[in-house]
């Protein structure tokens, strides 16, 4: 427990660094400045960060650099070493206060099912990856039922046989990781309520595995569809606390995930966090770009430079960056897999959108009806939701032909 608080702290320093935009080496240089010594380096703060040490004597200068109440910090450094009364301040608080904690995955005392070993764990693990893989050419509705059913062939198993140690972390892994794919995809279909309860599930199984990363993705995906649900507040507060629980060893292409989360769940919020919202997108940058040698997880094999632009791009349309964006999109779409339908269309939805803003009508029309076409045989309620978008952005040039055409033909979405 003890050590578990160590790291928790740091992970809570991180944040706070994150948060004023300095680097480790920079927040280093800033409190030599403050402290008028030169006996702080960027080790000493990569220290601090991963719970090997405590900056007590620090806490006043640490207070000045990263704009915090040092009576703050010090209720931080209190929770790091045991106090059963104190808790970690501010929205980078552990994930427990959020979430709070259940046990769906109990194992039923009287197991009547056989006894099984790693080739369950391997066998698991093959479909949850196949599952994904579908994920990538089918939407949500054509899914969710298979989706489900493994979910729960998957648990039945794990309650009720019999196993080593190690079988059963395996297993309780692969559940986090069917979970989270189930969460995704219920989503897609629209069925918001049962994709949470899938990632709650999960949670509580990485959780148990012991697999930060793996909570972490699993909270990021729920913080992900709160914050497009109307729980934007809420969505910023748990993407941040899913990167504190993946902390600072995590894989680079799974921090740059979890960063990205964080941007997105800043745009939901306005212009008022833009600057969040952009940080965060550089810090994906920084993340994918240190951890390039790292082995990350299966889950991650769609994190790539692609993808963070896609990102990118998608942050500045809705912040209404027009021309940062149009570039962005453009370059991706030109070297983009022509069989992933909904991504496609969910990218030149922003397209359109980041065009309109441009002021470029006629092109934003002609984007208009390439996703509308893509949209037509996909069971998405996101790729319908980004089709209403791109038809009501496109309503105030109704007096241009290209998209009058346009709004004559597919107008009726916008009441579906």
């Amino acid at each position: 427990m003890g050590d578990d608080r160590r790291q928790q702290f740091g992970q809570y320093l991180a944040g706070l660094r994150r948060a004023t935009g300095k680097s480790q080496r920079q927040l280093a240089a800033v409190l030599c400045s403050l402290s008028g010594t030169q006996s702080v380096t960027r080790t000493e703060v990569s220290r601090w960060e991963r719970g090997g040490r405590i900056p007590d004597v620090w806490l006043p200068y640490l207070a000045a650099a990263l704009a915090t109440p040092e009576t703050q910090l010090r209720q931080a450094v209190a929770y790091a070493r045991g106090d059963s009364l104190a808790q970690l301040p501010g929205a980078t608080a552990t994930l427990a206060h959020l979430l709070p904690p259940g046990d769906p995955l109990e194992p039923l005392r009287a197991r009547t099912g056989q006894r099984v070993g790693a080739d369950a764990v391997t066998g698991l693990a093959g479909r949850v990856h196949a599952l994904r893989l579908a994920d990538d050419v089918l939407s949500g509705g054509d899914l969710i039922a298979p989706a489900f059913r493994e979910l729960t062939k998957a648990i039945t198993l794990y309650r009720g046989a019999s196993y080593s140690s190690d079988t059963g972390r395996g297993l309780l892994v692969q559940i986090g990781e069917l979970a989270q794919i189930t969460g995704w995809v219920a989503s897609d279909a629209g069925r918001v309520d049962d994709a949470e309860r899938a990632y709650r599930l999960g949670i509580s199984a990485a959780k148990q595995a012991g697999d930060g990363p793996l909570v972490a993705h699993l909270a990021g995906s729920l913080a992900y569809q709160w914050s497009n649900t109307g729980r934007e507040r809420d969505g910023v507060d748990l993407a941040t606390a899913a990167l504190a629980e993946a902390g600072v060893d995590a894989p680079g292409q799974t921090r740059a995930l979890f960063h990205d989360r964080v941007a997105w769940a800043h745009t939901r919020l306005g212009r008022p966090h833009a600057q969040q919202a952009v940080r965060a997108l550089g810090e994906a940058h920084d993340a994918l770009d240190d951890g390039a040698d790292d082995e990350a997880p299966l889950w991650a094999y769609w994190v790539s430079r692609e993808e963070l632009e896609v990102m990118d791009a998608r942050v500045f349309t809705e912040l209404h960056r027009p021309l940062r964006a149009v570039p962005l999109l453009t370059d991706v779409l030109t070297r983009y897999d022509a069989t992933r339908a909904r991504e496609l269309a969910l990218y030149r939805s922003w397209l359109a959108v980041a065009l309109a803003d441009a002021n470029e009508p006629e092109q934003a029309a002609a984007e208009a009806l390439r996703v509308v076409e893509l949209s037509r045989e996909l069971s998405s309620t996101r790729t319908a939701a980004r089709v209403r978008a791109v038809l009501e952005r496109l309503t105030e040039y109704d007096d241009v032909p290209e998209v009058r055409d346009v709004l004559a033909g597919h107008g009726h979405l916008l009441l579906v």
